[in-house]
């Protein structure tokens, strides 16, 4: 069956042409022109859920930025739902703070198709490749990450990340004590590289260390090497 992709937005032009690309490689599509419709058929699809979001986040009714956050809130079924957010905005504070609201990929407007469909696409092949290779918890201290049910817990407490993020902290644990640079980081929870060099790789270590860090600020486990990338240090005191 195919997956089914949500696109909350309104420019129905560019919807038209986005669906009829993403049916053309294989995936079912519907279309809604505000937020308020995205948020109904999210809440109408429980039965048969969307597989991906592509979320605007200039709306006719608000902002994209608070559907964003009403979705990751669990106002609609599925909140874990990948969401790459579109955005024509130059200002790249826009696309930070998407991210930051639980946004697992943007891409800014105008964009080639086939470069959404790349994306859409890697979004949509982690929870299935954590799936096929589910394995043992990873344990580290106090912390567990749960590669079958793509889930992370501090002291057993569930920490709430998004599927991007667990990607990116997964990649970071299964490689514990070795220093991984952005390029690779991006590599690795992608599974290839689109783009150039992209920041957006510290907005999720910054989330990620308020998630599992007792101080973020002077992080523990997710170590920053200055003028390289990150590393996860294999032991602290827990």
């Amino acid at each position: 069956m195919a997956q089914r992709i949500l696109m909350i937005e309104d420019d129905h032009r560019l919807a038209a042409m986005v669906g009829a690309y993403l049916v053309q490689n294989g995936f079912a599509f519907q279309h809604a022109s505000s937020g308020a419709a995205g948020l109904d058929a999210l809440r109408d699809a429980a039965a048969d859920p969307f597989a991906a979001v592509l979320l605007d986040l200039m709306l006719p009714d608000g902002d994209g930025l608070d559907i964003c956050r009403t979705i990751r809130a669990g106002a609609a079924p599925r909140d874990s739902i990948p969401i790459l957010m579109l955005t024509a905005k130059g200002d790249p504070f826009d696309r930070i703070v998407g991210l930051e609201l639980g946004a697992d990929d943007y891409l800014p407007k105008p964009f080639e198709p086939r470069e959404l469909l790349a994306r859409l696409r890697a979004v949509l092949r982690r929870p299935a490749l954590a799936a096929a290779g589910s394995a043992a918890p990873l344990c580290f201290g106090r912390l567990e990450l749960d590669r079958g049910g793509r889930t992370v817990r501090v002291g057993g407490e569930p920490r709430p990340v998004t599927s991007y993020q667990f990607d990116l902290l997964l990649a970071l644990a299964e490689r514990a004590g070795r220093v991984l640079t952005r390029e690779q980081l991006l590599d690795a929870v992608r599974g290839e590289a689109i783009g150039p060099f992209d920041r957006s790789i510290d907005v999720h270590i910054g989330r990620l260390r308020a998630a599992i860090e007792d101080d973020p600020k002077y992080p523990k486990r997710i170590m920053t090497v200055r003028g390289i990338g990150y590393v996860f240090a294999r032991a602290q005191d827990d």
